[in-house]
């Protein structure tokens, strides 16, 4: 049994405050006061018998009893989110229909979760899924080929299309692990490492071009690639470095090993990852399509993106507003 005290709140905003070392951010990420933040953290150390953060520092850092808890809690939480996140309950009994197409981001391991979740909630309803790259699932909803969309938001908003936003996803650098470039030295193009583009016809491409013509940086094109995992293995192989998305980095995971990451120094350097439905879908269950999908890529994308990169907590996020339906 927990000791009186160490509730499942306070464990989420230690967890937070570690992550982002202010309890102004950490209230701004968990909806309290700064007083409250304050509060939960003298709670759960009275409790817990020992001081998990060291509030002189500026900013705060976790003492070592903090790092040998934050290790067991932010575990425990991770499992309660992915437990939250898959026994979802939808109502979709009453649908005779659903095509949905999903970003080939997630094929991994969020599209199998969220597919097992929809027709676990589904019973005589026929259902659709595919997965494309962003532009191909735009044009599917123009077409009306399908009834909903995962993808990144393009260039140009959908007509008689509703957004749901789901999550912030920044770009950022990726280099050989030995490469011990700073991320000026790659942006001004003078290394000896060069600089791998994804294929030019791909959304991911043009909005990567978008911000480096915003910060006036030209990058010469040597090798232009349409396979992400072709790209993060010829990273890892120390063949050049690359502009990817924490998303992109996450699903590169056999690669990690020979891989570096680092944040792109441009202001506003993101894409968003929404949800997209037929304006004649609004109701409850694009909603709820929605709700699901953030939380699953909570769990199973942002939690394990920022524990291993605590630089992204700022910038790698879900969205919770959605547009009114």
């Amino acid at each position: 049994m927990l000791k009186k005290g160490v509730t499942l709140r306070g464990i989420e905003v230690f967890e937070a405050l570690a992550q982002s070392g202010s309890v102004a951010r950490t209230a701004q990420v968990t909806g309290l006061s700064q007083p409250a933040v304050s509060q939960q953290m003298r709670n759960l150390e009275t409790a817990v018998g020992a001081e998990l953060i060291d509030h002189s520092r500026r900013p705060m850092r976790l003492t070592h009893a903090g790092q040998l808890f934050l290790r067991r809690a932010g575990a425990a939480l991770s499992e309660l989110r992915q437990a939250q996140s898959e026994v979802t309950v939808m109502d979709l009994a009453h649908l005779e229909e659903l095509s949905l197409g999903i970003i080939d981001d997630f094929d991994d391991d969020l599209t199998p979760r969220l597919a097992t979740i929809l027709a676990d909630s589904m019973t005589g309803c026929r259902f659709r899924m595919i997965t494309a790259g962003s532009n191909e699932l735009a044009d599917a909803m123009a077409s009306q080929d399908l009834h909903m969309a995962i993808s990144a938001r393009t260039s140009e908003p959908l007509e008689g299309v509703v957004e749901y936003p789901l999550a912030r996803d920044p770009l950022i650098i990726v280099t050989p692990e030995a490469a011990e470039y700073a991320d000026a030295a790659l942006l001004s193009g003078t290394t000896s490492l060069p600089f791998l583009h994804y294929a030019s016809d791909q959304l991911i491409a043009r909005q990567i071009a978008f911000h480096l013509e915003k910060a006036r940086i030209d990058l010469p094109v040597r090798f232009e690639i349409g396979s992400h995992p072709a790209l993060m293995a010829m990273v890892s192989r120390g063949i050049g470095w690359a502009i990817t998305t924490a998303l992109g980095f996450m699903r590169a995971t056999p690669f990690h090993g020979g891989m570096r990451a680092m944040a792109l120094p441009l202001p506003d350097a993101a894409r968003q990852i929404s949800l997209f439905a037929g304006a004649d879908w609004s109701g409850p269950v694009p909603l709820d399509i929605a709700t699901t999908m953030r939380r699953l890529m909570q769990a199973h994308m942002i939690d394990p993106a920022v524990n291993a990169l605590p630089w992204l907590t700022d910038s790698f996020y879900v969205i919770e507003e959605t547009t009114d339906a």
